[in-house]
């Protein structure tokens, strides 16, 4: 898949960007993303410039971010070990053959 010329708009601004055709969707829905978030603040604070309103926005993705790298995709409840269980055995019938 080859590059792509789109443009986004996010607070009212519009960045044009070379992207891979492939991140098309991604990126349009980033800034859709963005641009809900800096409504949402808009209307539930009284902040109406818009490097702050972005500011609020980026910290706000940035701390869902760093949820997301500490809890578990999975809860475990025993999970990992029943992994580790079958990885034993498909290791110890492998080595046996």
């Amino acid at each position: 898949m080859g590059e792509l010329s789109i443009k986004v708009t996010i607070a009212n601004r519009v960045y044009p960007l070379t992207i891979q055709s492939e991140e098309e969707e991604n990126v349009r829905k980033a800034s859709k993303l963005i641009d809900e978030k800096i409504k949402f603040f808009e209307k539930n604070y009284a902040v109406r410039d818009a490097q702050d309103l972005l500011a609020m926005a980026a910290l706000q993705f940035a701390n869902e971010a760093l949820d997301y790298e500490t809890k578990p995709l999975v809860e475990d409840n025993g999970f990992l070990d029943k992994l580790k269980e079958i990885d034993k055995l498909v290791a110890d019938t492998l080595k046996t053959d």
